[in-house]
């Protein structure tokens, strides 16, 4: 197995064993870019070396072969004291995953070499030795787990000692004492010496590599971003070019279109004199892409039109990293850009209009989560709120909540359920679980191409960065006389860049209003909401799967149909028991006799068919799939508790009350230990007389009164939690006698059907489909009955473990268990099917909005699913992008 591929010996498709970064400087080798030499060492190397703790064999001879030519390409030797070729060393996964992982540059630098690059840099020492330095800091922190605040110490009293507060103003002697500096922090924490020998140093770089995948901020960012965690990631040899040559050199980060909003023009940050890292790290602010024309126009060119071919090549937004060395330009990296909602969908429709993709091709660039977040409110600045200060727009958004300056608070405050914002001079990768706690971010430094940018988009998070302005410090920041403190509240608009004093109120977004109809006029052409309107039409005449909402009354219904809903998949009737109307169920409980019983049942049953009329009128036209009652009659009651608390006080007092006694006696009657698993659904149908029969009779009367005002009522009746085609048939035959007393010769038609909740349910759906018209799988029970888990309890108790294990990847109660749970819906579908071709087929369990369950369901083959009103859209969208990618290419 060859386990290290020179760049001319790969592409572009080969990111599952280059990696993205690997692959991608491949692909621009064999464009001709000006791509430095180097080579690739495989993610399947990685995985073998976590695996087996030791590098695969035949690995180091490979990496010597590749080296060797290096060396020729570049005429220079790895530690060569005269004339010294180095190397970075650089991670790069299959997906994008900015700065979780590690890199080390200048490797091969030593105390030998040193004067020899100067040498080479004519004469410039103080080029020679910050190379030096930055070497022993990133090998220090990266390889050997050298605390990094030790180092940035350093640098800091250094820079103190001098005077100055930029690096860029120590001289040659100041580095030079700095790396002495450097190397006693590295002996201290580590008990031996910084290693002279260069392979030594590659060899031990490229492990700290390999064991970066299984980083805490690596496993924590893949959670978040749904990555799987056997990928592994490559790793990038590549010959050292250098930005920090003086004047005429620097680096930059670039983008074709503006991640941020999709706008077409080029943009990115440049920093002059120095390396990459710099630019991402956000410890300087940047200049232009403009500037760097007015410095360096050759350059410019050059890299206008290398920007132009890559997204000609790639026919996406390319996100780009160069450095310029003495006025050469060299390409680092490039990638289809991270970048925001907004920007997906307007660059996906720009691409369409350009002829450069089509409809089906966009619908692929765009996904439910995006639009999910472009939902999301907007500030409301008419009050005139007080502005602090202005930063860089990096990651649209609005977000509110108390000022903290650390990760480790944010997590904290966010876990008490208060709202957060992260204030930083600059975020770092470690800040990562602080980020994903807080509703935003806030850094005094960088750009739209800095770490807190990069990161805050490719998660949805709010992001202002480069507020220059604020002074930060450990416990607050000022801007000018103002000072915010922790725990003060403020403000941040990821899409002007403003900040505002104390919390801002919100409107709801464009593109709601869109949906709702509410839009402004003026606001019609919005390239953004005619991006949304023109890839969600094509989706909708592209999926196969329809879309429905879970409606409960009919301001809901309403509201659903103007997001897009087909019908309603769940109405929960149980949800009509509340309020004022627990007084009837209270008597349907106590009732001591039949006629009791039916006296409250008929009280119920005028109440029950108004709400379904109002239901069935919002949703004229489509079907209604009406869940009989399902949970236990008891959660209707007072808790048991307080109610025994509360009668035991009144005899006490020598003041018993009958009724009380009364409901206290039949919550203890009706108490369960495990209620999930005891007296619900289709078991409380056949035990309580009447209460079905009452709800079937409310559903038919109020379809039989819609179709005499004309209209064309499509009810479904589902039978909840049945486990055996015994249960339904005997709920179905009193469901038909009842039917046909009702509807009589209205021109109506109602189907029963089942929720297949119950696993054995799924296991004897050839059975059950005998008897039901439908089936809708309440996914929410048949994960919890599947796995044994309790949904009330487990996530709080254990799931964070679970999660943190690598057992789950995600909760399975958010995303569907393909492999068990998902296997039961197939069992259930290809069953039932057989025995009823005709079976309808649905989900109305959280899972119906959740966009990788969507395209599971569209290759099972399900004809609908259904979601909360909200997710409508996001379900039209995912189930258009399932119809057209490979994967759902096997539907029915």
């Amino acid at each position: 197995m060859k386990f290290v591929y020179d760049f001319s010996e790969g592409n572009k498709d080969l990111k599952d064993l280059l990696g993205g970064k690997g692959a991608n400087l491949a692909e621009m080798t064999n464009l001709g870019l000006p791509v430095p030499p180097g080579f690739t060492i495989t993610t399947e190397a990685c995985q073998r070396f976590l695996r087996q703790g030791t590098h695969a064999d035949g690995l180091t001879a490979e990496i010597d072969e590749h080296l060797a030519a290096l060396e020729s390409a570049m005429g220079r030797e790895l530690g060569d004291p005269a004339d010294p070729l180095l190397v970075s060393v650089r991670s790069g996964a299959k997906f994008s995953m900015p700065g979780m992982m590690e890199t080390v540059l200048n490797v091969g630098l030593n105390d030998a070499s040193v004067d020899g690059l100067s040498r080479q840099a004519g004469g410039n020492d103080r080029f020679a030795w910050d190379s030096y330095r930055r070497l022993i800091q990133m090998f220090g922190k990266t390889v050997c787990e050298v605390p990094g605040h030790e180092f940035e110490d350093a640098l800091h009293e250094a820079k103190t000692a001098k005077g100055v507060t930029d690096d860029v103003d120590l001289d040659a002697g100041d580095l030079r004492a700095l790396v002495t500096a450097y190397k006693k922090v590295f002996v201290k924490h580590t008990g031996h010496d910084f290693p002279q020998d260069p392979r030594e140093q590659l060899d031990q770089a490229v492990e700290a590599v390999f064991r970066s995948w299984n980083a805490d901020r690596a496993i924590l960012y893949r959670r978040q971003e749904r990555i799987p965690a056997d990928l592994g990631t490559a790793v990038n040899v590549v010959a050292m070019v250098f930005g920090n040559l003086g004047a005429d050199s620097g680096t930059g980060v670039a983008f074709t279109r503006d991640p941020a909003t999709g706008e077409q023009g080029v943009y990115g940050d440049y920093l002059s004199n120095a390396q990459g890292e710099d630019v991402v790290a956000g410890i300087r602010n940047t200049l232009s892409l403009a500037d760097l024309e007015r410095l360096d126009k050759r350059s410019y060119d050059e890299l206008m039109q290398i920007m132009a071919t890559l997204e000609g090549h790639y026919r996406d937004l390319c996100d780009i990293e160069f450095t310029i060395e003495r006025g050469k330009l060299w390409m680092l990296q490039t990638r289809v850009g991270k970048r925001t909602a907004a920007a997906a969908f307007t660059i996906a429709a720009q691409l369409v209009d350009e002829g450069v993709i089509d409809l089906d091709e966009a619908l692929t660039r765009v996904t439910g989560g995006q639009l999910a977040q472009l939902m999301f409110p907007r500030f409301d600045l008419s009050g005139d709120p007080e502005s602090l200060t202005r930063g860089i727009g990096a990651s649209p958004g609005a977000a509110f909540g108390e000022v903290v300056f650390t990760s480790r608070r944010a997590v904290e405050v966010a876990a008490e359920g208060r709202p957060v914002i992260l204030v930083r001079r600059e975020t770092n990768p470690d800040d990562l679980p602080g980020m994903i706690a807080a509703n935003g971010i806030l850094t005094s430094r960088g750009g739209k191409t800095s770490h807190a940018a990069v990161v805050a988009r490719g998660m949805g998070k709010t992001c202002v960065c480069g507020a220059d302005r604020m002074e930060v410090s450990a416990a607050s920041f000022a801007i000018g006389s103002h000072i915010v403190r922790e725990g003060d509240t403020i403000s941040v608009d990821g899409t002007t860049g403003r900040v505002y004093l104390g919390e801002v109120p919100v409107r709801p977004s464009e593109v709601v209003q869109y949906f709702e109809g509410d839009l402004d006029p003026a606001r019609a052409n919005d390239p953004l909401v005619a991006a949304v309107h023109r890839i969600l039409t094509h989706a909708d005449a592209t999926r196969r799967l329809r879309v429905r909402t879970n409606a409960d009354t009919g301001a809901d219904a309403a509201r659903a149909r103007r997001f897009g809903a087909q019908g309603i998949g769940l109405c929960r009737t149980e949800h009509m028991f509340l309020g004022d109307r627990r007084e009837l169920v209270e008597r349907l409980i106590l009732a001591r006799s039949d006629a009791e019983r039916a006296e409250a049942l008929s009280a119920l049953q005028p109440l029950q068919r108004a709400d379904f009329l109002e239901i069935f009128r919002e949703m004229n036209g489509l079907p209604v799939t009406v869940r009989l009652i399902d949970p236990p009659l008891h959660e209707f009651l007072p808790s048991l508790e307080e109610l025994a608390v509360k009668v035991a006080v009144q005899q006490e007092h020598g003041e018993p009350d009958e009724k009380d006694e009364q409901l206290l006696a039949a919550v203890r009657r009706m108490h369960e230990q495990n209620p999930m698993l005891g007296l619900r659904g289709v078991r409380l149908g056949l035990v309580i007389p009447g209460l079905f029969a009452m709800q079937v009779r409310a559903i038919a009367e109020a379809a039989v009164a819609l179709a005499a005002e004309g209209g064309n009522p499509r009810p479904e009746i589902m039978v909840p939690l049945v486990g055996a085609v015994q249960e339904l048939e005997t709920v179905r035959a009193e469901a038909e006698r009842i039917i046909a007393e009702v509807v009589g010769s209205a021109n109506v038609r109602i189907l029963i059907g089942t929720m297949i909740e119950v696993p054995r349910a799924a296991l004897t759906a050839g059975q059950i489909a005998e008897a039901a018209e439908f089936f809708s799988f309440g996914t929410n029970d048949l994960t919890q009955m599947g796995w044994g888990f309790s949904r009330d309890d487990v996530e709080g108790a254990f799931f964070w473990r679970y999660l943190e294990l690598g057992i789950f990847g995600i909760s399975p109660f958010e995303s569907i268990d393909a492999d068990g749970v998902g296997r039961l819906v197939r069992i259930a579908t290809d069953e039932g099917r057989a025995a009823r071709p005709d079976l309808k087929l649905g989900v109305c369990g959280e899972h119906g909005g959740d966009p990788d369950s969507v395209h599971f369901f569209h290759r099972v083959g399900l004809d609908y699913v259904s979601c909360s009103p909200f997710r409508v859209p996001i379900a039209r969208l995912e189930a258009g992008r399932a119809a057209v990618t490979a994967e759902g290419s096997d539907h029915r």
